[in-house]
């Protein structure tokens, strides 16, 4: 059973990872970054039924750091839209030093 849900938590993390190689558009780009984040919190539910509540417990600050994220990222985002009139990543030059 744990294989299982291990391999399914793999393949979302691959989509995940994909979606942030493939796509240009940020907001794409922002919810695979959100996808990955599940894939690891599914994986850290598995492994805690084995391991104790530890896995849990990281569950829960991963979850923690995802809403910051959602909410920081989301306004950098919309920040960026007001100024650019767009969110294709190819037409972001001013974020590179």
């Amino acid at each position: 059973m744990i294989t299982q849900v291990l391999f399914l938590s793999a393949i979302i993390f691959v989509i995940g990872t994909l979606g942030v190689i493939v796509r240009r558009n940020a907001i794409i780009m922002f919810l695979c970054i959100e996808l990955q984040l599940n894939a690891v919190n599914l994986a850290f539910v598995a492994l805690s039924r084995y391991a104790g509540i530890e896995g849990q417990l990281f569950v829960f600050f991963v979850m923690t750091v995802a809403a910051a994220e959602a909410a920081v990222g989301l306004a950098i985002i919309i920040s960026i839209f007001r100024h650019h009139q767009t969110v294709i990543t190819d037409n972001f030059s001013f974020l590179r030093w």
